[in-house]
């Protein structure tokens, strides 16, 4: 049994980064107010812009870890620019949140397969290389924990977990957070203290963008090392994650590495003999009927932001 779990562990870490910063970004998002379920088009947009980017600069830049680096920026600002159009549908124009997120998936979907079959011929964008895995001096010698945590890492690793401890200061130490927090529980009150609500609620918006779009281009950098126009769902993952984590930074980090870990043993069961003897196909729904069923249990105590999903009108323009 430690056997699996020494060569699962790895895997799971790698798998559950792009889903732990795009569920961050859902937090952002539905902590201000606003219901966010685009997040699996806005990776979907992040890894198309992310692939697109590596596949021409690694032309003209001879340093790969550069371009890989300006792809993943690339996949942040592109992620921004698309979550404008849920920003602007949700908070200036009132409409309906899931109607939105829903049309901009169906968008980001089409279009990024539709620019991919133009630009490529074939609807799909490889890159050359993608980072490398390697194991962190020093720690990586310590028994049992070394083996798990620190074996096998990529850079990447590292840094979606300095977002997400900074992400948790930001949330309930600064004031920023304050007033993120406020807007999705009682925007009337946040406005009579004079918080610009639409502001801050932009600010959720986008930031959810920037982190959904960095997700989706993580995908491309460390273990898929193509678009093909779809990121399998992690996208809804991350919200079950966000739900399951009940909306807070760390619990998120709990549900993503649950449900990440989850998907890593369907993914990795016919090369470990243990798992191949059961059915691959029981393997691979494992990972939605443990959501399915997290989901119902954890429904009933969710501590959802109060106003999380209501239109606010300030009258201020």
């Amino acid at each position: 049994m430690w056997s699996i779990i020494e060569q699962i562990f790895p895997y799971a870490i790698i798998f559950t980064i792009p889903l732990l910063i795009t569920a961050l970004g859902g937090l952002f998002s539905e902590r201000s107010g606003i219901v966010n379920i685009a997040l699996e088009g806005l990776m979907v947009i992040g890894a198309f812009s992310g692939a697109l980017s590596i596949h021409y600069m690694s032309e003209v830049i001879d340093n790969n870890t550069l371009v890989l680096w300006l792809g993943l920026l690339t996949a942040v600002i592109a992620g921004v620019l698309f979550s404008l159009l849920h920003a602007f549908a949700s908070i200036n124009l009132n409409a309906n949140q899931i109607i939105s997120g829903t049309a901009i998936n169906m968008i980001a979907t089409a279009l990024t397969i539709f620019l991919a079959r133009n630009i490529t011929g074939s609807g799909n964008i490889r890159i050359t290389s993608g980072f490398s895995p390697s194991n962190v001096p020093f720690l990586s010698d310590i028994p049992i924990i070394g083996d798990l945590f620190f074996t096998k890492t990529y850079p990447t690793t590292w840094f979606v977990l300095l977002i997400l401890f900074i992400s948790s200061f930001v949330l309930y130490k600064t004031r920023f957070g304050l007033r993120l927090r406020s807007c999705g529980e009682f925007p009337q009150a946040a406005e009579a203290a004079g918080i610009n609500v639409r502001r801050v609620r932009y600010s959720g918006v986008l930031i959810s963008g920037a982190f959904a779009g960095l997700g989706g281009a993580l995908i491309i950098v460390t273990y898929a090392g193509e678009f093909t126009g779809t990121v399998s769902g992690l996208g809804f993952l991350a919200l079950a994650s966000l739900i399951f984590g009940q909306w807070k930074p760390l619990g998120v980090l709990a549900a993503t590495f649950f449900f990440g870990f989850a998907s890593t043993i369907a993914n990795v069961s016919q090369v470990i003999p243990e798992l191949a003897v059961i059915p691959p196909i029981l393997l691979k729904i494992f990972p939605y009927v443990v959501t399915l069923i997290a989901l119902v249990i954890f429904s009933k105590s969710s501590q959802a932001p109060k106003a999380v999903g209501e239109t606010f009108d300030s009258g201020k323009r």
